[in-house]
């Protein structure tokens, strides 16, 4: 849960790096918190036929920038530009090759995007 409030509070930083287990640990939360809203949404009986509602919605909404800039760090981190997000746009490989980016180990040492943040937290 820390990672998940570690990256709210850096909520529109699009600037430095962030290691492999802070991305999947925000996501990780962020997927059970989207289950949790469309839960709610169906038992308040405001979901729409597709089972999301406004609970929903806005969870997604207010997501959508700390969700960006938290894979451009991750980026970063592994030495591309945050724009290499961009590569999802080419069907099934892009897709493929993101994760394979998000999945890499940082590189070792300082990049162009800053220090390595494993080497700040040991």
């Amino acid at each position: 849960m820390n990672w998940y409030l570690a990256v709210l509070k850096n909520y529109a930083g699009f600037s430095g790096r962030a290691r492999r287990k802070e991305y999947w640990m925000f996501n990780l939360f962020h997927f059970i918190f989207v289950y949790a809203a469309a839960f709610l949404d169906n038992i308040l009986g405001i979901a729409n036929e597709g089972g999301i509602g406004p609970i929903y919605g806005f969870y997604l909404l207010a997501m959508i920038i700390p969700a960006l800039a938290v894979m451009v760090r991750r980026l970063h981190d592994v030495g591309k530009s945050g724009w290499m997000y961009l590569i999802i746009l080419i069907p099934i490989v892009g897709f493929i090759w993101l994760m394979v980016l998000l999945l890499t180990d940082s590189d070792s040492g300082e990049n162009q995007y800053g220090q390595n943040p494993k080497e700040l937290n040991n």
